[in-house]
């Protein structure tokens, strides 16, 4: 089953994204780089516990 998972950037901390993934296939977090409107630049932004 998919679960809907949010991702936060590393850097400020603003939530900006939200996706889905199985957590069965991949249980270990996600981080992927996205761009982050408050920072103005592309950053790092992992998946919220």
């Amino acid at each position: 089953m998919r679960d809907r998972i949010t991702f936060k950037c590393s850097v400020c901390g603003e939530e900006n994204y939200i996706g889905t993934r199985n957590k069965k296939k991949h249980p270990e977090r996600m981080t992927v780089n996205k761009y982050c409107p408050k920072c103005n630049a592309k950053t790092e932004h992992k998946e919220k516990r």
